[in-house]
């Protein structure tokens, strides 16, 4: 069990001992692969050397060394904003979606906690090629999401060294957050309909460390953040499982134990929402159950994946230092070492309602046998992430099985397609996708309408049991065809049951490395054949 500062802190450092022979001659890159996402290696790279600043600037800020890394980020920073160097991270376009962006806020977070060792042993040089680098995001176009929120962190860290800042953006970047936000304590990511982990690890996180570095200067922003926080916790620690694993639902998975680095935020701001002992307790055994995963490849990197390193579950933003953003996680080693969080004992969660609805992300959560479901429906996204329908559109998620991603859809096996009902037409296999209608009401049944593909139309019920839920399909279709009612991928021989009247029921293998958790896995299920015209049937799933 993690308790005391200096195991989660020998934790962190243990985590980046394997990097220090794979940042480049200058330091201003962390080369440590060679798989590719969307943007540029010279990209990658720096975000790879960037992100280990999430946990190294936290551990800083109480006075600690972390050794060898000290020098090769004072080292890294000089030579990454220096324009004559080969390793220059490069000018950004004025309209720009670029990466480097993203990266700038973990550089701001180190003004804010470790200015003695990122920003006081730079030349005046330095420190000038360092300002003026970072003071790109004030004047890009940047995506209307949570990247809205980068130039906080970065105004902030100028502002704590006393350099010049933009105060106008620093002001505008609040009320873009406010206008993000919905109902009890969630945000609406942009544009989207997505309620996911990025509400936690993105918009609260960084609120939260506006809230706490400015609660004298505004006092008044930093209470609605902060009062925001301790409504939202209310229903987000539904998503936590007693062992502290946490619902594996939506994009950037592979950003690990990122998913509770909104409670280490709460700790490090002074919000709580629950006793500090129950706050210790999920951010102890969270980093314990990550901990207990093969996580790291056999060099010690923290690799693309979840359970396991898995680049088929990846997005296309996912490079391989892309998962480091898991260092989020260690936000709360900025406390002193004295207080009182560290001397808490960690306690079991609250007591938790057995069913819980979640309006605002669309969930109806259940807690049955030990562990988390949410059953869901209402997002999908529109802007062709991989594979958007198994991380937002199955009918349900859990801490303990997870979901699992198809590898290809040329059959039931290579498509793998858990808590769905999937369609075989000619050898391809359909799923739920975008709805065309959602609702869902106070008792914590999902209505949805969908179509799977051209002919079929299906409207689904979800009504949650005592031990798992009932599904009520009516499926019109313009053809004869078959499909197939499943439940959670579980390792072979891993229990649950499901039922269906007219059905066939019977157990199907999936394709290795499919789900998120269990390398090899299995899926019980009901088939059903239809008939062209209207179709009624009912699916009753018990889970394991």
């Amino acid at each position: 069990m993690f308790n005391s500062r200096r195991d989660f802190a020998d934790c962190l450092l243990g985590l980046i001992e394997p990097l220090k022979k794979y940042y480049t001659k200058g330091c201003g890159g962390l080369k440590l692969g060679h798989t590719e996402a969307v943007y540029p290696d010279s990209t990658a790279r720096m975000e790879a050397f960037a992100r280990i600043l999430w946990g190294l600037a936290p551990l800083w800020s109480s006075g600690e060394s972390a050794g060898e890394f000290d020098e090769i980020y004072r080292r890294g920073i000089a030579s990454g904003t220096d324009p004559e160097s080969d390793e220059y991270w490069g000018d950004i376009p004025a309209e720009s979606g670029d990466q480097l962006i993203v990266e700038m806020a973990a550089l701001g977070l180190a003004l804010i906690l470790a200015p003695e060792r990122v920003w006081d042993p730079l030349s005046e040089r330095e420190k000038a090629n360092f300002h003026k680098w970072l003071m790109q995001v004030n004047c890009k176009i940047l995506n209307h999401n949570n990247w809205q929120l980068f130039p906080v962190l970065v105004n902030l860290g100028f502002k704590n060294v006393g350099a010049p800042y933009d105060r106008e953006r620093l002001r505008e970047a609040v009320e873009i957050c406010h206008s993000f936000y919905r109902t009890d304590g969630w945000y609406r990511d942009g544009h989207t309909e997505q309620s996911d982990y990025y509400i936690a690890f993105a918009l609260h996180f960084y609120s939260l460390i506006y809230a706490k570095v400015m609660e004298d200067e505004d006092p008044v922003n930093s209470k609605i953040f902060k009062d925001r926080a301790a409504e939202f916790a209310k229903s987000f620690v539904y998503w936590i499982d007693e062992d502290g694993s946490a619902l594996a639902f939506g994009r950037s998975l592979t950003y690990r134990f990122a998913q509770c680095s909104f409670f280490s935020a709460c700790v490090w701001a002074g919000v709580k929402p629950f006793p500090l002992g129950v706050m210790k307790g999920i951010i102890s055994r969270h980093l314990e159950w990550w901990m207990s995963k093969p996580i790291l490849d056999n060099g010690g990197i923290l690799s693309v994946g979840y359970a396991y390193p898995n680049l088929n579950m990846a997005e296309n933003y996912n490079a391989y230092g892309s998962p480091y953003w898991a260092f989020k996680f260690f936000l709360f080693l900025a406390l002193d070492e004295d207080d009182e969080f560290f001397s808490a004992e960690p306690l079991p969660l609250p007591e938790l309602e057995k069913m819980k609805t979640i309006p605002s992300a669309y969930m109806t959560m259940q807690r049955i046998n030990g562990y988390v479901v949410a059953l869901t429906g209402g997002q999908y996204a529109t802007w062709g992430m991989t594979h958007a329908p198994e991380k937002y559109s199955k009918f349900a998620y859990s801490t303990r099985y997870a979901f699992s991603v198809s590898r290809s859809m040329d059959s039931m096996y290579n498509a793998s397609p858990d808590s769905t009902l999937a369609f075989d037409i000619d050898g391809r296999i359909f799923y739920r996708t975008r709805l065309d209608e959602y609702s869902m009401t106070e008792d914590g049944t999902h209505y949805s309408r969908w179509s799977p593909c051209r002919g079929i139309s299906v409207e689904t019920t979800l009504i949650p049991t005592d031990v798992g839920h009932i599904r009520r399909h009516r499926v019109e279709c313009d053809f004869d065809c078959i499909a197939y009612d499943t439940a959670f991928s579980t390792p072979p021989g891993g229990g649950g049951e499901i039922h269906g009247e007219g059905g066939v029921e019977l157990t199907l293998a999936c394709e290795p490395n499919s789900n998120l958790i269990y390398p090899k896995t299995e899926m019980k299920a009901v088939k059903y054949s239809f008939t062209k015209g209207v179709n009624e049937v009912e699916t009753v799933v018990i889970y394991p």
